[in-house]
């Protein structure tokens, strides 16, 4: 039987020694290749493409553009609280492009006016149905 010096324990731990030591080398050696290398210098030259471009400005003389017709107004819904000439009160919505343009709209209607404000849009909960089936308790 041969005579060992170096017990199992001993000889598996000079093993994993080993190969950390040499895995260690190996990311060191990866790691300085990575950290030192320089990018590659390249000549960069700026090229401009003049682009051929014609803009045709006949288009401003034809018909199809001079019978073109301007955007009209956004209209804005106004609510309203007013009288008739028989005193009978009158609530709606009116829909304007201005204030002033609701007002002479009523006045147009013979209407006197108690109260003109833009209306609210949207609601509270934009998840709450329409229309519920089922009643609140």
């Amino acid at each position: 039987m041969a005579v060992v010096f170096i017990s199992p324990k001993q000889r598996q731990r000079v093993f994993f020694i080993g190969i950390t030591i040499i895995f260690l080398l190996f990311l060191l050696v990866i790691s300085a290749g990575v950290f030192f290398s320089k990018p590659k210098t390249s000549s960069l030259s700026l090229v401009f493409n003049k682009p051929k471009v014609t803009i045709d400005m006949k288009i401003f003389d034809s018909d199809q553009f001079k019978n073109l017709l301007p955007f009209t107004q956004m209209q804005i819904q106004y609510s309203y609280r007013a009288t008739t000439k028989n005193g009978k009160q009158e609530n709606g919505f009116i829909t304007a492009p201005s204030l002033e343009d609701a007002r002479a709209m009523l006045v147009a209607m013979d209407l006197s006016i108690y109260e003109l404000k833009e209306a609210e849009i949207g609601r509270d909960n934009p998840f709450a149905p329409y229309y519920s089936t089922f009643s609140k308790q």
